[in-house]
């Protein structure tokens, strides 16, 4: 399927791909914006979350909920917010974000799916990837 979009939604239009990666497996090359959060408390280290992946509500809240999180998303967004309306200004039709924590499965991939809610959808189409999602799963 393509979509065709013409005049003036065609000129400022901006897909922003959001991913989430593990930094030991590299950091993505197509990246424009790369961000760090294995600052943020590692689920990994609680063995009832350890199996389960951002994706899921309990990994999500425990990611989330944390104050330093709500902090960070605030501040990330805002970011965003600000930069976002400069690409498109600057004619860039795509941007890549990548979110990276240690194995791109618990925290990285958590603050993607919340940033795919956040990031302004006027005239930006946001899709969401998760690289490293499945690697090391036995």
């Amino acid at each position: 399927v393509v979509a065709t979009v013409c005049g003036k939604e065609a000129e400022n239009r901006l897909a922003i791909l959001l991913q989430s990666f593990g930094f030991r497996y590299g950091i993505p090359v197509e990246s424009d914006l790369v961000m760090d959060v294995r600052f943020l408390q590692n689920p990994h280290f609680v063995p009832e979350l350890q199996p389960l992946s951002g994706q899921d509500k309990g990994v999500s809240r425990f990611v989330l909920d944390q104050p330093v999180t709500r902090q960070f998303m605030t501040h990330f967004s805002q970011l965003l917010d600000f930069l976002i309306p400069h690409y498109r200004r600057e004619g860039k039709n795509y941007l890549t974000i990548s979110v990276g924590c240690t194995g791109g499965r618990h925290r990285s991939v958590a603050i993607v799916e919340e940033l795919s809610t956040l990031l302004p959808g006027d005239g930006v189409v946001i899709k969401t990837a998760h690289r490293d999602l499945d690697r090391g799963i036995a």
